[in-house]
């Protein structure tokens, strides 16, 4: 299993990214997909999920704001980030599975949302 995340940056407050993540290795239809999220001295912080039927979940300090996606053609899962927040800033990693703690997940991209 292989997932390797892309996108992260530096941002404005109020700002968007996109972030990707790239699977292989697995039947990637067949899997729920999640982001996740870390700062330093922190612990690991769920973000959403995206079952494999297309449903999705949202922790509460990004709902309305963030949406994941996946194409199943390209086994890729997607985070689109607006109105981001100073508080967003993290390593956000890519999780396979339903869980910020899934049995797999890639190197993280950083996300800095700063003036």
């Amino acid at each position: 299993v292989q997932l390797v995340e892309s996108g992260g940056g530096l941002v404005q407050p109020g700002g968007s990214l996109r972030l990707s993540c790239a699977a292989s290795g697995f039947i990637f239809r067949r899997f729920a997909m999640s982001w996740a999220r870390q700062v330093p001295g922190k612990g690991l912080e769920w973000v959403s999920t995206i079952y494999s039927d297309g449903r999705t979940n949202y922790a509460d300090t990004v709902k309305g704001r963030f949406t994941i996606s996946r194409d199943n053609a390209k086994n890729t899962v997607y985070l689109q980030m607006n109105s981001l927040k100073p508080e967003d800033t993290a390593l956000y990693y890519c999780v396979l599975g339903g869980t910020a703690w899934g049995p797999e997940r890639g190197q993280g991209t950083q996300v800095t949302v700063s003036s």
